[in-house]
């Protein structure tokens, strides 16, 4: 998964104002750290409470897609966030559909790159593909 646009590409700051409205506070953890919170762990974002966690190497689609099943709960659910965001299969296609909304925000991301990483990470969709 090589080929995906990661963090690195982008300033945090742009992460931060763009989910800024939504209480969600999106941090840098250093390059040889494990990510908190990350439930696929690896390089893929991380979610604690109100923390959006990501490293140079995760994946801009991890952080959106992580940030979306945030933006999705409610306060009960976000009261007791650490790794695993939950959720219901139509909960999934709506995060799916925000993170493609939200790459259209970000430089050098836009929708048509945010199908194509989504793709290669191996989303699942009816169709087969974003």
């Amino acid at each position: 998964m090589s080929d995906v646009l990661r963090c690195a590409a982008l300033a945090l700051s742009e992460l931060q104002s763009l989910f800024a409205s939504y209480g969600l506070k999106p941090e840098s953890v250093s390059d040889d750290s494990a990510i908190p919170g990350s439930f696929w762990g690896d390089e893929e974002a991380g979610l604690i409470d109100n923390r959006l966690l990501i490293r140079a190497d995760t994946p801009v689609h991890s952080a959106l897609h992580e940030a979306g099943h945030y933006v999705c709960m409610d306060a009960q659910r976000r009261a007791g966030l650490h790794t695993n965001a939950g959720g219901d299969y139509d909960e999934e296609n709506g995060v799916c559909y925000l993170q493609i909304l939200w790459a259209e925000a970000l430089p050098g991301m836009g929708r048509e790159r945010m199908f194509t990483d989504m793709d290669a990470w191996g989303y699942s969709f009816r169709l087969g593909s974003a």
